[in-house]
């Protein structure tokens, strides 16, 4: 039996993509999803709703409330935390998975999409954990694991990761940031925070912003789901702290088969994502 049978996990941005993918797998293993984004109408330029996210894992025999959600709005995400609560009588788990990506340089990066990545990115980040947190330490209290994750890289310091895209890095690594000091803030509590990010691109509608990737360069977003998995079922009190790799997570689990998690199986040629 799954560590998640039972829980609640409340996801930032998962009506499509890896967000949506870890959602499923969750719900597949017995946890209550509550899926806290923006999109509310379908756009035919990008798939994907709250409604249709919270059908598929109702379609598979789950429990799931969606909810329209600016996490750059506090109170929003205040109503939203009310409302899981309200529904499934607590939170367990935070995955902190919406984000914004614009991979511009400095000249030809408007201010409005400087202030939407800082504002997803870290705000969100931050607000949801902080909105979070009551639950988790009544989680932590009744002995029921509870975890934060965080879909952002391992922080590397490097020119290199900073000169093509520097408002983005420094909004992915605030993400990192606030791993790395939620981790020891919140340890005393027996709450677990860490991040996890993909060793290759994953195909999801993020790539519309990286033109020239073809699919079969690609692994699909499975593997990260099936990672952030292994991750959630482990001991909140002895797994915080860590800036895992999606392969690397499920090779710890045994898993010696990556092939499957190619968009193309047989592909010998994955591009690495950034920050590795």
């Amino acid at each position: 039996m799954s560590a998640l049978r039972g829980k609640t996990i409340f996801i930032s941005g998962a009506s499509r993509g890896i967000g949506l993918e870890i959602a499923k797998h969750a719900s597949r293993a017995g946890a209550n999803l509550v899926i806290a984004a923006k999109t509310a109408e379908p756009n035919p330029k990008l798939p994907g709703t709250i409604y249709s996210a919270a059908a598929e894992i109702e379609a598979q025999g789950g429990a799931c409330l969606p909810l329209q959600v600016d996490i750059r709005d506090e109170q929003q995400v205040l109503a939203a935390v009310a409302q899981a609560v309200d529904r499934f009588g607590g939170i367990d788990v935070l995955v902190n998975n919406a984000s914004a990506i614009n991979l511009t340089p400095t000249e030809a990066t408007p201010m409005k999409r400087f202030d939407l990545m800082f504002g997803v990115n870290v705000r969100g980040t931050f607000l949801c954990t902080q909105a979070c947190l009551p639950q988790l330490k009544r989680s932590a209290q009744g002995k029921r694991n509870p975890h934060v994750l965080t879909l952002s890289p391992p922080l590397h310091m490097e020119a290199r990761w900073f000169a093509p895209h520097v408002a983005y890095t420094m909004a992915k690594y605030g993400m990192s940031m606030c791993v790395l000091g939620h981790a020891e803030e919140l340890r005393p509590h027996g709450i677990a925070v860490n991040a996890l990010w993909p060793r290759t691109v994953i195909q999801t509608a993020a790539l519309q912003m990286i033109p020239g990737i073809r699919p079969e360069n690609c692994r699909s977003p499975q593997i990260m789901a099936e990672a952030a998995i292994a991750i959630l079922e482990r001991d909140a009190t002895t797994t915080t702290g860590n800036f895992f790799v999606d392969d690397e997570v499920l090779a710890a689990a045994g898993v010696r088969d990556f092939d499957r998690y190619s968009v193309v199986p047989g592909s010998r040629e994955l591009l690495p994502d950034f920050f590795l």
